[in-house]
């Protein structure tokens, strides 16, 4: 709600007092929009809730406009040009354009033109004539009452850069005057019209076109002589303004008026009859109305919402502008011409697209065999890394195979000896001096199964082979695409865990092997040796004292232990 008339004691109106003239004073007044914009909107905020969603209905065949209305210095032309930095309407609406018909190549033959002009004190000029238009451009009308410009010079851009460049181009020849209310101000209206045909690809005899327009408008700043302070041709360009601005609005009155609405001036000023179809005919339209929010400027505001709502209640009725151009027999050889050109295009796009495939699936494939190397070599480095691990769990295997060949001569040596004492007689009877000797037996005997119990945990502690899981697992990681778990590379990587793996069961087996295969021949000599002087010594073992007999025992059973090493 604007407050065009606050209470006396409002600070801002006691200094607007000091500033502005006393004037007639007004109620404060709540005028209802489409959508408002503070000073914290973006260009693109302008753009996304105006502008973009004409889009679809001028591909689609419909007229729209666009048109920025305010009092001069309130941002017209930056909201609808923009700068480098922050481009407006024009560059974002010609973006989104030119990415949508890309978007409908394959569907829709696209042509799109543009012409650029001003009205400079009742004069249209062609903004992009080489070297600027020296004469005035004559408005005509055609049996349907449509509007056009005659000799008005018509461009083909290819993206929006080019538009863009046109725009830039054409704005170096447009009137621009500084006044005191504005140091950059527009002298005139600036009027860009993109016209839009387009075409099936594939279209039949019967061939619909559709043509529609889009209008974007800058229209020069509405201004008091007072507040410009202008003079001599600075002056009659203002009075101009005004005057097509007034036949603007006189043309909205009328059109918001039904008993006016039958007679509608539209011929009082050329920017209204160029805005003709915009304002009560074929066309979708959105007004962008600039204001200030400062209090210096409250009767420019205020007058700028009047204008903005009486426009806001406009009615247009549109259409979709669709006709069918019928071929003549004459004209099959064209569209056999066109067709051929169609499939010729065809076929090149999808060459282009199997070599781009196909060098996408090359290039991925290159990157999946150097990560498939890099994923060997960091296996094998893995490998060679755990080198002295492994040298160590082969060393256990061996003591644990020692141990074990341990345990099995001194068992044998004691079933032999329990052989010998049952031969003479009751084991009851057995001299205390064997029974001393078994008993030693069998405490080397429970010693070695300990050692070779506490081994066994010492070889499950082992893990060199996680390295090699762990280099395994990132690189399969590193792999590309989902389905990496699937292709061949992986299996590479896990047979070259596995064969790693195998290799150093191989030989650890065969080491080990080895290993007994040099002890067996020395155990079954030192095995018999000892068990021949046991029997031979048993005599006198039995005559020794207690203690002698257990050393030599011990002596005995240490010969035959040896063979273990």
């Amino acid at each position: 709600c604007p407050v065009f008339d606050p209470p006396e004691d409002n600070p801002v109106q006691r200094f607007s007092r000091s500033v502005v003239p006393n004037g007639k004073k007004v109620k404060d007044q709540v005028f209802a929009f489409d959508r408002i914009f503070d000073d914290n909107a973006t260009q693109n905020d302008v753009y996304e809730a105006t502008t973009r969603t004409l889009l679809d209905s001028v591909l689609d065949g419909y007229n729209a406009t666009v048109f920025a209305y305010g009092a001069t210095g309130c941002g017209k032309t930056h909201t609808i040009t923009g700068t480098s930095q922050h481009p407006g309407i024009i560059f974002l609406t010609m973006q989104e354009l030119f990415e949508k018909i890309a978007d409908r190549s394959q569907e829709k033959t696209t042509e799109v033109t543009l012409s650029y002009l001003e009205i400079y004190n009742e004069t249209i000029r062609d903004l992009l004539v080489p070297g600027g238009s020296k004469q005035g451009l004559m408005l005509r009308e055609d049996s349907n009452q449509a509007v056009s410009v005659a000799g008005l010079t018509s461009h083909r851009p290819k993206d929006v850069q080019e538009v863009m460049d046109m725009i830039v181009r054409g704005n170096e020849f447009r009137t621009v005057s500084p006044t005191e209310a504005n140091a950059t101000s527009s002298r005139s209206h600036a009027v860009l019209q993109i016209n839009v045909a387009q075409k099936d690809r594939n279209a039949d005899v019967n061939e619909p076109h559709t043509m529609a327009t889009l209008s974007i408008i800058d229209l020069a700043g509405s201004e008091r002589a007072s507040a410009t302070k202008n003079r001599g041709e600075r002056l009659l360009e203002g009075a101009n303004i005004n005057k097509s601005l007034l036949a603007l609005g006189s043309c909205i009155n009328a059109l918001c008026d039904p008993r006016k609405k039958n007679h509608v001036p539209y011929r009082n000023s050329k920017l209204t009859r160029l805005l003709k179809f915009s304002l009560g005919g074929n066309c979708k339209t959105v007004m962008i109305v600039c204001v200030s929010p400062s209090s210096v400027h409250f009767d420019e505001t205020q007058n700028t919402l009047r204008y903005a709502n009486r426009a806001k209640n406009i009615q247009t009725k549109v259409t979709r502008n669709v006709f069918n151009v019928n071929r003549h027999v004459k004209d099959f050889l064209v569209k056999i011409d066109e067709q051929m050109a169609l499939i010729n295009e065809l076929k090149a796009q999808q060459k282009d697209a199997e070599q781009a495939s196909f060098a996408k699936f090359r290039k991925q494939q290159d990157r999946r065999d150097a990560i498939a190397r890099e994923g060997i070599q960091r296996i094998r480095v893995a490998y060679d890394n755990s080198a002295g691990e492994r040298q160590e769990k082969l060393n256990n295997m061996k003591k644990l195979r020692s141990f074990e060949r341990r345990i099995g001569l001194l068992s044998s040596w004691l079933a032999s000896f329990d052989a010998i004492c049952d031969a003479r007689g009751d084991e009851d009877m057995m001299p205390s001096n064997l029974v001393s000797i078994r008993k030693t037996a069998s405490g080397i005997l429970s010693e070695l199964e300990h050692s070779r119990h506490h081994m066994i945990q010492k070889l499950d502690k082992f893990n060199w082979e996680r390295a090699l899981d762990t280099a395994l697992h990132h690189s399969i990681q590193q792999l590309p695409g989902d389905d990496a778990a699937d292709c061949g590379e992986v299996a590479n990587l896990s047979r070259e865990v596995e064969v790693l793996k195998a290799s150093f069961g191989r030989e650890s087996y065969r080491d080990v092997l080895d290993f007994d295969k040099t002890a067996d021949a020395s155990m079954v000599q030192v095995l018999l040796t000892a068990q021949f002087d046991m029997l031979a010594s048993l005599s006198e073992t039995l005559a020794m004292k207690e203690e002698d007999a257990v050393s030599h025992a011990k002596s005995i059973i240490n010969r035959l232990l040896e063979v273990g090493y």
